[in-house]
């Protein structure tokens, strides 16, 4: 088990790691009022790779040449890379708190594509989360003719698609993260170059740095959650992760003037709710294995 001074670390990394990917998100929306999402993808992901780069080498050039399952390693990039363009296209057009409720819904949509793709048995206590966790983002999204626009449409393909990487990456718990992480920003670099030619806006040497800086930020943002998550149990620093939430209010609110409607808020809770549920129903099911796992060994030693 973690020591205390590991757990205490672990949640202050992970409340780093999350300020860090809402800054991260503050500024995307603010560049991405001027430059295209092309352009933010592309020197977004150069400047991270740049800073990757030592870690990269040290790794050695084999395990990227020759990671494990390759065909889930390319799936994993490709849902990734289309994952971040389509944040950048979303928040465009909604304002940056409601784009991160959609998004959260995420941990909702792996329950069922674990039991639908993965053949995995989910138990009715899981469903009943994940129903609420849907109910929530119905009315976040508030669904007449009136409010449901593209942009949140293109929120909610997002979001699942991000629950679809993280599926994934259960498949990968193998890959150094390092290789993970390099091989994302890679493919979101490809694609940021193959979204080029639809615009392209010459930047100031100011908003050049800006968004240099964008993909620093991530990736300090992800080696932060990385850290958390080898430092303290899951179960402890994960629920930690929905504070992105109440930054993305706080910062939509100072920068860009924006307040979510009551639905959004609504929906926002139900959200959060179903996903600290889910997460205390995987850390029981944690505890029950470790418990029959101890069982079984005491039987076997007598």
């Amino acid at each position: 088990m973690p020591s205390r001074n590991n757990t205490l670390a672990g949640i202050a990394m992970m409340l780093l790691g999350i300020l860090l990917f809402s800054l991260n998100d503050v500024l995307g929306k603010w560049l991405v009022a001027t430059y295209t999402v092309g352009q933010l993808l592309l020197l977004r992901s150069a400047a991270a790779l740049v800073v990757l780069a030592p870690f990269a080498i040290r790794q050695g050039a084999r395990s990227f040449l020759r990671p494990e399952r390759p065909g889930l390693q390319v799936l994993r990039v490709v849902l990734g890379s289309t994952e971040s363009a389509l944040f950048y296209l979303a928040v465009i057009y909604l304002p940056l708190a409601d784009t991160m409720t959609i998004w959260m819904a995420a941990p909702v949509w792996a329950v069922a594509l674990a039991a639908l793709v993965l053949g995995e048995r989910v138990d009715l206590s899981r469903w009943l989360a994940a129903v609420v966790g849907f109910i929530g983002v119905a009315i976040a999204l508030d669904p007449s003719s009136a409010t449901l626009s593209m942009p949140a449409l293109v929120a909610l393909v997002g979001s699942v698609l991000f629950a679809c990487m993280m599926i994934a990456g259960r498949k990968l718990r193998g890959t150094p993260d390092v290789v993970l992480v390099g091989w994302q920003t890679f493919g979101t670099l490809l694609i940021g170059l193959g979204l080029l030619p639809f615009g392209w806006v010459t930047p100031t040497l100011t908003d050049t740095a800006l968004l240099g800086l964008l993909g620093i930020v991530a990736l300090v943002a992800h080696l932060c959650v990385t850290r958390s998550l080898k430092l303290a149990e899951a179960s402890v620093v994960v629920p930690y992760q929905y504070t992105l939430i109440v930054w993305a209010l706080l910062f939509g609110w100072l920068v860009f003037n924006d307040w979510p409607k009551p639905a959004m808020l609504l929906g926002a809770a139900l959200i959060v709710a179903a996903g600290l549920a889910l997460l205390i129903l995987e850390r029981r099911a944690g505890n029950t294995t470790s418990d029959t796992a101890k069982e079984r060994v005491t039987i076997e030693q007598n």
